[in-house]
Order: C-alpha cells, then structure tokens, then sequence
C-alpha cells in the first residue's frame, strides 16, 4: 500500500506508557495519532453491553464500530481490558480491524500505538518501537491514571490487583495464536521503569529521526 507519510509503529504490554509516548510523538512530528487498544476495547464494550460474553463471537461489534463508540468516557475501566483481550484473541475481529487502521495511516502516515502494530498490521512501517515496563511498575501507573491514592489504606492492596490482572492480560496478549504480542524484529525496545516520560520521549525521538533521515 502506497502511503503518504512515514508509519511509527509504537508497540508493547498494557500501561507501559506507550499511549503517553505515541501522542507525544506525533505531536512532535507532526503525525496523526490513533490508539489501536482503544478499537478493542470498544468492541470489548459494546459486547459486554450486549450482555455477551467476549469470548464469544464479536466480529458483528467491530463491523459496526463508530466514532461515537471511540469517544465513550467508560473505555478503560477494568472489565473493558479484560473484554479487550478477549476479543482481541478472536482472529475474525482482528481482522475487520485491520484495514480500518491502515486506512487511517495511509493518506499522510501516522502514529499507531498496539500490540502487533509493528509485527501485522505494518511489518514495514518506517519506524518500530517496543516500549515496556516491570508489571509492579506498570501497576502503580495504571493504579494512578485512575485516580488513585497512594496513602489510602487499602491502596497497596488495590495495587498489587492491578498488578496480577496485567500478568493475566500480558499472559493472553502474548499466547493468543492471532497476532500475539512481540517485540518485532527490528524495534527498537525501551524499557521504561526507572524513566520519565520526557527520558522516554527523547529516546524515541532520536531513534525515529535517525530511521526518518531527519
């Protein structure tokens, strides 16, 4: 597929801060920015407000997607990621979203952030990035996009859950037989635990610029 613009494949487990970066990134590259997870977990939603489970067949869901289902306030509840990653797993809902998202970088390039942005849906993209994190870390940012309160007294508790539903969700995303999650070939893999989001950002940014001849 011809394309418009350079492709920026930002890939890796859930909060890892790959959405904070890929933003960034396309602002700072002046890139359209799509958030493939949040395609998911739409579809995760409409299913479960169907009162099916996501296990079960959902390929209907992700034919009908909207931009108003995109824009919904409920996306990253806990329950959604879970339905996310069911859904994800089915071959059939991987694949009606597939040509949405090289639809959408095809016009000018983007940036697309996933977990199989660099492996499937653009194995040629110009620019891959695996950015990841220790579960332990991942949960305690999860824990505080949310809202939450480190000193509340329960907070450790509330914590060490996230931490066990991301194993549970990395365990899927990574076994699943369509599209698993994996650091592709040629990505350049930044892990992020003791990094800031500016640390992050500047990384990724010279890597891009070198690959882009900039």
């Amino acid at each position: 597929m011809k394309r418009g613009g350079p492709v920026i494949a930002v890939d890796g487990p859930a909060a890892a801060g790959k959405g904070t970066l890929a933003k960034r990134l396309a602002q700072a590259l002046s890139l359209p920015y799509l958030d493939t997870g949040l395609l998911y977990r739409a579809v995760g939603r409409l299913a479960l407000d169907a009162g099916q489970d996501p296990a079960a067949p959902a390929e209907a869901f992700a034919q009908k997607l909207s931009p108003e289902d995109l824009a919904r306030t409920d996306l990253r509840a806990p329950e959604v990621a879970q339905a996310a990653s069911k859904v994800a797993a089915q071959p059939a809902v991987r694949q009606a979203l597939v040509e949405t998202q090289r639809r959408f970088a095809g016009e000018c390039g983007a940036v697309l952030d996933g977990r199989d942005i660099g492996t499937v849906i653009f194995p040629d993209a110009d620019v891959k990035l695996f950015i990841t994190a220790s579960p332990a870390t991942r949960a305690l940012r999860r824990f505080l996009q949310l809202g939450g309160d480190q000193s509340a007294p329960n907070a450790q508790a509330q914590v060490a859950e996230m931490e066990e539903a991301l194993k549970v969700r990395d365990a899927a995303d990574s076994g699943r037989k369509t599209a698993p999650l994996q650091v592709a070939a040629d990505a350049q893999v930044i892990e992020t635990d003791t990094l800031s989001a500016e640390d992050v950002l500047a990384q990724a940014l010279a890597f891009a610029r070198r690959r882009l001849g900039q």
